[in-house]
């Protein structure tokens, strides 16, 4: 007791919340794969010149996120030169201070979508080693390295090719690392050993249709899935083994966007060459259907690239064109739709009962969800903003086009 009460003097101390809210950001979307947080000391204003704790250069761009464990930020980029490189950043929490850099692999620029980038894929920490994924031209290649910068393993799953470029951020289940692999040919999922590296599972993907979403794992009634939209699908696999649990053909053919899970269903959006909004029962087995699974449905409310968020009672996305929707979460009623901007890439966050909507502008909506729109706070940055935000220990973490942002 009395250790604990010195770690969280030390912790406030330093300015930080107190032990009992702090979370980590380990991967994509934060500590549950939802973009969710738990704690309730966030930062809901600043601007360019206030509550900026520190902002630190970032010389290989990207649009992947940041991730925080501890007293490490770990950020992925790509220099663009005569010998182009994917390059893996460490960080200082506290200061910013860039602590090393490691070419990960020195590779050509693939063709990208002119939205994508050369490094948009998030990395992943175990709180003992951060994993990465990149194109290397025609494969996959999934690197290890431990907080010192030491590359512990590299391994090349398997071929990767789609004319936007590439995108694919690993999740962390237990003793594996999974990573999605639908690309416009043979695509697959598969499980990886955090140890080593060496291929535990590997799952083909019906359709082979490119798509870059990543799976959330959820426990429901003692059943573990794995659930992912993509490849003219959502579906649901075990991610022990990669057995397929169930499958919803549809509703159309690409997908960007992740999942969300929250009052026992499971909500799915975007969608190319049709959008659609959907929720989804996960209790099916084998091929499940519209009239035996789906909840409820809209189409033409879309939100392609930016993942949704639940909040409370509320489900909430954001359309690439500006436009926020505020559904009631059972029963899918449409609560507001308002413009909230002109163009969004970055998936939505939660914290302390505010959804925080950033634009690829700089600029940040605090929205609190109800019956009506109500927008707490506007904040604007005078960079581009096109990754994900990342919650930490009290500080709002923002990727800009030439900067990494930490807000307290």
């Amino acid at each position: 007791m009395q250790t604990r009460l010195i770690v969280c003097g030390l912790l406030m101390w330093c300015g930080f919340v107190s032990l009992g809210h702090a979370e980590n950001w380990p991967g994509w979307r934060g500590p549950r794969g939802d973009g969710s947080s738990d704690e309730i000391q966030v930062p809901v204003t600043w601007s360019e010149t206030s509550h900026i704790a520190w902002k630190a250069k970032i010389p290989h761009g990207g649009h992947s996120s940041p991730i925080v464990f501890g007293n490490r930020v770990f950020l992925v980029g790509a220099n663009t030169g005569e010998q182009p490189s994917r390059v893996l950043m460490c960080l200082d929490f506290a200061t910013g201070k860039v602590l090393w850099e490691k070419v990960v692999v020195e590779t050509p620029l693939e063709k990208k979508h002119r939205l994508n980038s050369w490094a948009s894929g998030t990395p992943v920490t175990d709180g003992e080693k951060v994993y990465v994924s990149f194109l290397d031209q025609k494969e996959m290649l999934v690197a290890a390295y431990d907080f010192d910068g030491k590359q512990l393993w590299q391994v090349r799953p398997g071929v990767f090719k789609s004319v936007h470029g590439f995108c694919s951020s690993p999740v962390v289940f237990k003793d594996l690392l999974i990573v999605n692999g639908d690309h416009d040919g043979d695509s697959y999922l598969t499980g990886i050993k955090r140890t080593s590296g060496d291929t535990v599972w590997k799952t083909p993907r019906e359709y082979k249709t490119r798509s870059y979403c990543t799976p959330i794992i959820r426990d429901i009634d003692g059943r573990t899935q794995m659930m992912l939209s993509g490849s003219k699908c959502v579906a649901s696999y075990d991610p022990h083994t990669g057995k397929q649990l169930w499958m919803l053909d549809g509703p159309t053919e690409q997908f960007v966007a992740s999942l969300v899970y929250n009052k026992g269903l499971i909500f799915m959006t975007g969608g190319f060459p049709d959008h659609h909004v959907m929720a989804i029962d996960p209790r099916g087995s084998g091929k499940i259907t519209n009239e035996s699974h789906v909840k409820w449905h809209y189409t033409k409310k879309d939100s392609y690239v930016p993942s949704p968020i639940a909040c409370g009672d509320y489900f909430l996305i954001v359309s690439d064109d500006g436009f926020g929707t505020c559904y009631d979460a059972e029963s899918g009623k449409i609560q507001w739709q308002e413009r909230l901007g002109t163009h969004y890439s970055a998936s939505l966050v939660t914290a302390n009962g505010l959804v925080y909507f950033l634009d690829d502008h700089g600029l940040m909506k605090v929205v609190k969800p109800g019956p009506t729109l109500k927008i707490v706070a506007e904040n604007q940055l005078s960079e581009g903003t096109f990754a994900s935000p990342a919650i930490s220990q009290g500080r709002l973490l923002i990727r800009g086009t030439d900067s990494l942002y930490c807000i307290q």
